[in-house]
């Protein structure tokens, strides 16, 4: 990913496991974006957090220390999972992965980022992640605007619960 570009990105927890129906990992995940934001890191136009993978359509800024943000968000992201999966002790022994360079993976390696060429990209992508939990085999809520971890109630009700959202019109 490079920097000032806008991607639609997917991010998929290590063997599909819904690990993020934990609403304290999806607190987790919101509130890494807040901070990267908030340090003009990143700028989010639009999300989702399933119960096994999240879809972001942001942009990288600027480098957060040697990283790019996109890196330090998984990274920090996956410390905290570690936490929280140690004080509840629950699927602790599903993301033991004993490789040379960690011991826990909780995030599939290779998320994948598709660049945004268009605002009509852009909208396409966003309409798609906001129906996301409306999915047969999800089925999370009757309305898209009422699924508490996701843009959706953003652009549709002027929700500002998310007040580090940045509106894709301001940009594109």
């Amino acid at each position: 990913m490079n920097l000032t570009s806008t991607y639609f990105y997917t991010a998929t927890i290590l063997n599909w496991v819904r690990l993020l129906e934990d609403n304290d990992l999806k607190a987790m995940i919101l509130e890494s974006l807040s901070y990267l934001v908030s340090k003009k890191k990143i700028r989010v136009y639009g999300f989702v957090i399933m119960p096994n993978h999240i879809h972001l359509i942001w942009r990288n800024l600027e480098k957060n220390g040697k990283e790019l943000p996109h890196e330090s968000f998984m990274k920090f992201t996956a410390h905290e999972f570690k936490k929280q999966v140690d004080k509840t002790k629950s699927h602790s022994d599903q993301f033991i992965v004993n490789k040379v360079d960690r011991k826990y993976q909780f995030w599939q390696r290779e998320a994948l980022p598709v660049e945004i060429l268009s605002r009509e990209m852009l909208e396409q992508k966003l309409e798609y992640l906001h129906l996301n939990p409306l999915q047969a085999h999800w089925n999370l809520v009757d309305d898209p605007k009422n699924y508490k971890f996701s843009s959706c109630s953003f652009y549709e009700r002027n929700d500002l619960q998310f007040n580090w959202l940045t509106d894709y019109r301001e940009d594109f």
